[in-house]
């Protein structure tokens, strides 16, 4: 008995739409973190069991080959699980004396401040840590557990370089229980956006403080918290105008200085991604993704920072926040790469405090939260990729949770200009908000010719392609043919469950009904 694929959808459908049925969150985010790929051959309208059955198998294959944990838990994230504490001593051989000799130091993120009827009030934010001193043979093995197919011996000797220090920034020993003191003075403007230390506010005339924060570090040496500043040479942020640039450096500690922002009641704020949006990263591809993250130089994605370097000046009162997943401690190249290419702004990375899968993939839509409630008045637009589960998620749930705030929503279809990205992704979250405030992208210059204050989003001429449901799923499974409702197989019920287990029982169907 043949079965043609918009058939057998519909036979199955009852059994994905059951209500024994239950959604399994780690499975579904492996689903909704991957993209197809445009050159991917589209099926027959009628298949031959057999090759459906190999070409599923092969589709699988093919993604998960080779793929560290990371990748098949779900986790868009190549850095997972770092040592902390006692574990880093152990697996550096390091004694807790040896670590008493050692100088603490500070992580300390560029935080934003917010004006409320008392005054300024600065979010302060990062991790006090000790470095051990750890041999380079050591430190050689430490990082051939991040490479693929490779090892640091194999590498240049500029990726060797970058390799090493971004592991001894792994392999570092937390200090809880710290009182941190910070030293906060104007920060001087120098240069323009895209140079070191240069654009993304102004230098107040004045604003020099001490101030210790209210609570110690916790267990893991992180700090988080909004302390009140003295107005004294700090100009009002009750209505709108730029951010104002402050230095802010933790007392006691080697490189712990960072830039704030002081940022009015009103105004538009552009939060935005890094990997695979600013910088090319290509998360999708394990053995690349660890490559580009890991050894080699950061490298702008297009002519991306033409586009941030227009908005800094052609929209008014701009704040810019940097958020990304990446764990605290890989965080300073992150840091360092989008001073030297991309306008100042504000950061967030992921605290230790959120360390597990779990963790991780709500993380963004906490920091999210944060920086609107800190901002009720604020609009927002938010930049990202397709090929981040979390990001699908949270960013048109904000335009749902928070009306009126997000201005518009820009979202680069990686799958379109990279064809080694082959994972799906969901935007049936998208459904129901108005096309104007949202566009799904290809390149930067897609972006130009918008009238983004007014809250004209999105280019008609760019094709959105969208059915609300998993796009890219593997043979054509989703996509409109002719004669066939464009919705008929697609997946538009998050609470469906469509993972990796829904295709491998999809094919235990063909395998079923098929002759």
């Amino acid at each position: 008995m043949a079965c043609t694929i918009v058939a057998l959808l519909c036979v199955f459908q009852p059994i994905l739409a059951s209500p024994t049925v239950q959604p399994d969150p780690a499975l579904d985010a492996v689903v909704a973190q991957i993209t197809a790929g445009p050159t991917y051959p589209p099926p027959t309208r009628t298949v031959d069991r057999r090759d459906l059955l190999s070409d599923a198998a092969s589709y699988a294959n093919s993604l998960l080959d080779g793929a560290p944990s990371f990748i098949t838990d779900g986790v868009a994230n190549f850095f997972q699980g770092f040592p902390t504490g006692e574990a880093v001593l152990k697996s550096a051989g390091i004694s807790s004396t040896d670590l008493d000799a050692v100088p603490t130091q500070a992580l300390n993120i560029p935080g934003y401040g917010n004006w409320t009827t008392a005054g300024w009030n600065l979010r302060v934010h990062g991790n006090i840590f000790k470095q051990p001193n750890i041999s380079d043979d050591k430190i050689n093995d430490l990082a051939n557990v991040f490479l693929i197919d490779t090892s640091v011996q194999e590498l240049p000797p500029s990726q060797l370089a970058q390799a090493v220090n971004l592991t001894r920034s792994i392999y570092v020993v937390q200090q809880g229980e710290e009182n941190v003191t910070v030293d906060i003075g104007p920060a001087p403007s120098a240069g323009t956006n895209g140079e070191p230390g240069g654009g993304g506010g102004v230098t107040p005339p004045g604003g020099s403080q001490q101030v210790t924060l209210p609570y110690p570090t916790t267990d893991q040496g992180d700090f988080d918290v909004f302390v009140p500043l003295s107005d004294q040479g700090l100009e009002d942020g009750n209505t709108t105008g730029p951010p104002q640039k402050i230095n802010v450096y933790v007392n006691g500690t080697e490189a712990g200085n960072a830039t704030s922002y002081l940022v009015a009641t009103e105004g538009l704020t552009i939060i935005s991604d890094i990997d695979d949006i600013l910088r090319v990263t290509k998360i999708y591809v394990p053995k690349e993704g660890l490559l580009n993250s890991f050894a080699r130089p950061f490298t702008q994605w297009m002519n991306m920072p033409d586009i941030y370097a227009n908005w800094s000046t052609a929209l008014p009162d701009t704040h810019f926040h940097y958020l990304t997943t990446t764990p605290e401690q890989v965080t300073r190249n992150y840091m360092d790469f989008i001073y030297k290419t991309y306008p100042g702004g504000s950061f967030d990375t992921r605290p230790l405090n959120f360390s597990d899968v779990s963790a991780t993939l709500s993380i963004r839509r906490f920091l999210l939260d944060k920086i609107f409630l800190t901002y009720p008045k604020r609009k927002f637009v938010l930049v990202a990729d397709t090929s981040n589960s979390d990001v699908m998620k949270a960013y048109p749930a904000m335009a749902q949770d928070y009306p009126g705030q997000v201005q518009c929503i820009f979202l680069r279809n990686t799958s379109a200009t990279d064809e080694e990205n082959r994972f799906p992704y969901d935007t049936s979250g998208f459904e129901g908000l108005n096309q104007q405030m949202y566009m799904f992208f290809r390149v930067p210059d897609d972006l130009t010719n918008l009238d983004i204050s007014n809250g004209q989003c999105y280019n008609a001429s760019i094709p959105q392609n969208v059915t609300f449901g998993y796009q890219g799923l593997p043979f054509g499974i989703g996509e409109s043919r002719k004669g066939a409702a464009p919705r008929l197989v697609a997946v538009s019920e998050n609470r469906l469950g469509l993972s990796l287990g829904v295709v491998l029982a999809f094919m235990g169907a063909v395998a079923l009904f098929g002759s």
